[in-house]
């Protein structure tokens, strides 16, 4: 009996703590649900029921989206937006995870202070930085799509190798000792034995910066401003006369951005817990 009783309480346990996760889910998903609703609205529409379904006097069918990517230019910022993350996300996952390793390994002192260095970077406010990096970027002359690629490797870089360093200490260091005995170099022991072992964090570190820099609107918009438009930066230029904004063609192309990266999230998505429960085993 008492262990009957035990077991109800489990399953009631259970249930509440389901109900609440489906409510928390479904106030997380209620945004993105309004937007695609709303995409279909005309702009009056989305002023006046934000939360109404689309009826035969406000369905505007597929016109926000074909003018709101018109008026954007939506592809041409998309196709800076692909460079832009994707080659950012493969410098910050290259150079964070060797400079992770060499640090993790080193024990000297130099890699200790600069362990912290990368860590005290993560909680320095980017509105701190913001002014004078874009007097330092235009100096440089990184103020186009190759060069705002170092600069989110700068802000990339922390977590990154926080998140690197963690799951490294993991990983047995007899394993590449074997590698360093059998005629291996570091180097080629880290690309050849230790990076394929990381392929869970990397693909975390990935997820992570991707998600961050698809949908950054602040760091593109100072550094390249609308010369070369992200699609973050795009949207912005809806706004027409008197700060008047067609509603509907922004909803469309926000759906349009969402698309992207809610499918590269769906389908990467379990290395995430797997990569940084894997990392916090040791150190």
């Amino acid at each position: 009996m008492i262990t009957g009783h035990k077991s109800s309480r489990i399953k009631s346990g259970n249930l509440i703590i389901g109900l609440i996760l489906c409510v928390v889910s479904a106030l997380f998903l209620l945004p993105i649900l309004l937007v695609i609703i709303n995409s279909f609205k005309f702009k009056l529409a989305v002023i006046d029921t934000p939360f109404a379904f689309p009826d035969a006097g406000s369905f505007a069918g597929l016109s926000n989206y074909t003018n709101g990517l018109a008026a954007t230019g939506f592809f041409k910022a998309a196709g800076f937006s692909f460079f832009i993350t994707v080659f950012s996300v493969a410098i910050i996952v290259l150079f964070s995870s060797m400079t992770a390793w060499f640090i993790t390994r080193s024990r000297s002192v130099f890699c200790k202070a600069l362990y912290f260095a990368f860590a005290f970077a993560m909680i320095v406010p980017f509105q701190m930085v913001m002014f004078p990096l874009t007097h330092v970027a235009n100096r440089m002359h990184l103020d186009n799509p190759i060069g705002i690629l170092f600069i989110y490797l700068g802000f990339g870089a922390g977590t990154s190798i926080f998140l690197y360093s963690g799951f490294i200490k993991s990983v047995p260091i007899a394993v590449e000792e074997a590698a360093v005995i059998d005629g291996c170099t570091p180097i080629r022991a880290f690309f050849s034995v230790v990076l394929p072992m990381l392929t869970p964090i990397s693909v975390t570190v990935a997820i992570l910066n991707t998600m961050w820099i698809w949908n950054d609107y602040l760091l593109p918009s100072l550094i390249i401003g609308s010369e070369y438009r992200t699609i973050p930066v795009a949207v912005q230029y809806l706004r027409g006369g008197y700060g008047s904004i067609d509603m509907g063609y922004m909803m469309a192309v926000i759906t349009m951005a969402l698309i992207p990266i809610i499918i590269f999230y769906f389908f990467c998505q379990r290395y995430i817990i797997r990569g940084v429960t894997a990392g916090s085993i040791k150190g």
